[in-house]
């Protein structure tokens, strides 16, 4: 038995092949372990539990990564469409050390904001919420999809990472 292909089924098989890759540098690629999805050169996944913002974070650090940092209009709407159904997802923006300062978990500032209409609100006039310090985007939505809420809320959340295999 031969084994022959055309160019036609060539293209489509290295197109396969590469299409959960990233080229970095020269003989460096970016490869996403299995459940994990790509945008850009990053990897990203939604947990598959529900747990506090902390709990989260240490997820993310446990599978050698971070909750998300959104650094683009580009990633927003990559993240804004992980899922078609709308879903509250933990993302890396706090404002738990100043309030009001809102920082990622690499220590940078905001400097992009999807915020909702009239938010973060710090809980506003809704009274009973308490202090909300994180933030979460919901997806399935518009880009302006972030809220401020409790911490201590229950939500699955996003980690992002670059995973360089040689």
């Amino acid at each position: 038995m031969t084994l022959s292909t055309t160019e036609e089924e060539n293209e489509m098989i290295n197109k396969k092949m590469f299409e959960n890759q990233c080229n970095i540098e020269i003989e460096l690629w970016v490869v996403c372990p299995p459940g994990w999805r790509m945008f850009g050169c990053n990897c990203y996944l939604v947990s598959n539990e529900s747990n506090k913002w902390r709990k989260g974070q240490k997820d993310c650090r446990n599978r050698g990564a971070h909750l998300v940092v959104v650094d683009s209009t580009e990633e927003q709407t990559f993240l804004s469409g992980l899922t078609e159904e709308r879903t509250y997802l933990w993302i890396g923006l706090s404002d738990s050390a100043v309030e009001g300062e809102w920082k990622w978990v690499s220590g940078s500032p905001l400097t992009l904001r999807y915020t909702r209409a009239q938010q973060p609100d710090n809980g506003g006039d809704s009274g009973g919420l308490g202090e909300e310090d994180c933030a979460h985007i919901t997806t399935g939505t518009n880009s302006s999809n972030w809220n401020d809420l409790s911490c201590n809320t229950n939500l699955q959340w996003i980690c992002e990472s670059g995973h360089i295999m040689e």
